[in-house]
């Protein structure tokens, strides 16, 4: 991964969203979208690269790439309506709570599921 040169393609996005007048959002790269369940908000402890599935607390089960997905739709939607970054508050990642303001809704409400 560290041979990726993702600066690189970040710099091609920022670049070609400029070209082509888009805004291009960027999530804090410590935004925990593997770990937040897209149902509850709740964001679980520890969690191996191994664990490819996972069911939280409130019962529903999450494909851990399917759900960063939409973990990471969900901000970066947020992000573009409030016009303000995405990042983790610190003490949030102490106390497993959400570092996304969590509202009556679920954030990927109006997302289709697979």
């Amino acid at each position: 991964m560290s041979d990726a040169a993702w600066t690189d393609l970040r710099s091609l996005l920022e670049y070609k969203c400029a070209w082509y007048g888009r805004e291009l959002v960027v999530i804090d790269r410590w935004f925990p979208s593997s770990k937040l369940c897209g149902a509850c908000g709740m964001v679980a402890a520890k969690m191996p690269l191994n664990v490819r599935e996972w069911t939280c607390d409130c019962g529903a089960v999450h494909d851990r790439d399917v759900n960063a997905a939409r973990n990471i739709l969900a901000a970066g939607l947020a992000a573009s309506a409030c016009g303000d970054g995405v990042r983790p508050q610190r003490e949030s990642s102490r106390t497993g709570q959400s570092s996304v303001k969590q509202e009556s809704q679920r954030a990927t409400a109006g997302i289709p599921r697979l």
